[in-house]
């Protein structure tokens, strides 16, 4: 990835990818990923995945940890980028694309939203959470 001079990149999160289950993790069935963490303890707030198998992920959002940078204008920032997630909406006000650099994901994201709006509560009824309630257990999700 190229930093493009005209655009801000600011840290918003990291994603590790991990296989046990964790705490707290929620289940996506559009990504079949559980997704746990968003604390921000130290000032650097970090998320963790789990995939189920079958998940339509790129291996390497799978399996490598990634970066997220907010940027004001996603589309100027993916331009002539190798795509590993097409740009989205996963709820309203938050927009996301995964891109490639040198093997690593980088995730770019576009919001006006708080800390509290983007990673409080799942988003029930949203592209990534379309149950109208979020799972909050593997147990759950078994159960259903």
């Amino acid at each position: 990835m190229r930093r493009k001079a005209h655009l801000n990149y600011r840290y918003h999160h990291m994603g590790i990818p991990v296989t046990e289950e964790r705490p707290g993790e929620h289940y996506s069935s559009t990504f079949k990923m559980y997704t746990s963490g968003g604390e921000d303890p130290g000032g650097f707030r970090v998320q963790f995945h789990r995939f189920d198998p079958g998940s339509s992920l790129h291996p390497l959002i799978q399996s490598k940890p990634h970066v997220a940078f907010q940027v004001d204008d996603l589309e100027a920032a993916i331009e002539g980028e190798v795509l590993l997630l097409d740009p989205y909406e996963p709820f309203e006000g938050f927009k996301v694309a995964i891109i490639e650099d040198d093997g690593v994901p980088i995730e770019l994201v576009e919001t006006d939203l708080s800390d509290e709006e983007v990673f409080g509560e799942p988003k029930a009824n949203s592209v990534i959470y379309p149950q109208a309630l979020v799972p909050v257990s593997a147990q759950e999700v078994i159960k259903s």
